[in-house]
Formats: structure tokens, C-alpha cells, sequence
């Protein structure tokens, strides 16, 4: 009887853990590669089916930091520059006797007038607001507030100056502007050339930019009741 030897290669060792990790840390994942060079991270994602690549990009400067500021931060120029920009103002006071009735800058004779912190204007006010809101700035009450004791008795030129000088330093003009007054009495049209005339200067806008509307509230609520006084204001500003 022959006997037959059948040669067979070595059965290798199953691979431990320790083995896989050992290789794994030396050869790169055929999966994933990443590439740092300048800050810029750029990792490329592949699978049998489908490959996509993903892109990250991140630079890191010292101009990027945040720094933290204490308090809000108001910039006195709008954020972006337009040709024209558009603003609204509104204002109301409450009318009681005792107080002068000052409207546009003009004293208009009365029983009764604005009681405010300032001298009451509401329609320098309302003015103010509208150039405010057009240049994205915050409202008249944040910039000159009544809680600021300097303010108690201001004439109100004092604030549409400081409208009118941010308006400028922004780059505008005063393309035009139409207010409306509303309050059940006095009657204004004796007054309205003349409250017209002082706020064209206030405003160093010529008089025909500058509309002038007065109207009742019908004898409703506190505006028809002679106890308070509003205005609206629409203002148009041009670049220079």
C-alpha cells in the first residue's frame, strides 16, 4: 500500500486586538483622508456606491475673536448706504392747563398745552423720530431720555439739530417731508405758515419740501376731547 503526504501551508494565527490596533495607527483609513495646511481643513468622504466630497474651510485670525463690550453699542450711521431712505414719526402728549403750547417752535396762544419732560413739542418730536428712523437710528426717547435731568425744560430745537447734524454727518439731506397734526383745538391755520417756515430752518430745507396738514379727531377719544395732541410725520432723505 502506497502512502500519500499531502504538503498544506501553515494555518497563520487568528489576529488579536491588539495586532488590529497596532496596524490600524500605522496604515491611513482608505475611507477617510484628511489634508491640514494653513488653518484649511479638507476632508473627502468616498463608499462603493456613491462619493461625495465635503469641503470645510476655517480660518482662524485674531480679528475674528468676539470681544465683549459693556452695554449696547449705537453707531450714528445707518448700516448700509441707500440713495434715499424713508422714515415715520409718531408723537402724542397729553394736554393740561398750566402748560405753554409750543408747536413746530411756535407758541400757539391756548388754554392748556404739552405736558412733557422737554417743552412738550409734539411735532419737533414727531420731526425728529422720522430723520431718526430713516438713518436706522434708535427713537428720540433713547437718545435724549427723560430720565436725564439736562433734558427737563429742553427747547426741542435742541434734538432736531442733533437729528439734522447726524443726517449730514451720514451723507443725507432732506429730500421732503409732510406731518400731519391732529388735535380738536386750537385751530392752526393762522399758524401754519409760520410753524412751516421755523421748521424749514430747523431743518435748513427749503420751504417747498417742507407740507404742513392739521385735522380733529371728530370729537373722539382724548385727541377729539381737547386732552391730548399727535402728530404723524413722513420724511424723504436723499443722498448727497
Amino acid at each position: 500500500m502506497a502512502t500519500h503526504f499531502y504538503c498544506c501551508s501553515p494555518i497563520p494565527a487568528k489576529p488579536t486586538s491588539t495586532t488590529i490596533s497596532k496596524k490600524s495607527a500605522l496604515l491611513p483609513n482608505p475611507r477617510i483622508s484628511t489634508t491640514r495646511h494653513h488653518n484649511n481643513l479638507v476632508s473627502t468622504s468616498s463608499s462603493s456606491s456613491s462619493s461625495s466630497v465635503f469641503t470645510l474651510r476655517a480660518s482662524i485670525s485674531p480679528a475674528a475673536t468676539s470681544v465683549a463690550v459693556d452695554g449696547p453699542t449705537t453707531s450714528t450711521k445707518p448700516s448700509k448706504s441707500l440713495p434715499f431712505r424713508v422714515g415715520h414719526g409718531f408723537d402724542l402728549h397729553r394736554l393740561e392747563p398750566g402748560y405753554p403750547l409750543i408747536i413746530g417752535g411756535i407758541d400757539i396762544p391756548h388754554d392748556r398745552g404739552c405736558e412733557a419732560h422737554s417743552d412738550g413739542d409734539v411735532l419737533l418730536h414727531c420731526v425728529v423720530d422720522a430723520i431718526l428712523g430713516a438713518l436706522g437710528l434708535p427713537d428720540i426717547g433713547q437718545i435724549f431720555p427723560d430720565s436725564d435731568p439736562k433734558w427737563k425744560g429742553a427747547p426741542s430745537s435742541v434734538f432736531i439739530k442733533e437729528a439734522v447734524r447726524l443726517m449730514h454727518e451720514a451723507g443725507y439731506e432732506i429730500g421732503n417731508l409732510d406731518a400731519t397734526l391732529i388735535l380738536q383745538r386750537p385751530k392752526l391755520s393762522p399758524h401754519k405758515e409760520a410753524i412751516k417756515a421755523n421748521l424749514s430752518e430747523l431743518l435748513g430745507a427749503d420751504l417747498s419740501v417742507v407740507n404742513l396738514k392739521a385735522k380733529t379727531h371728530e370729537k373722539v377719544d382724548s385727541l377729539g376731547e381737547n386732552r391730548s395732541i399727535a402728530a404723524h410725520t413722513v420724511v424723504l432723505l436723499m443722498k448727497k
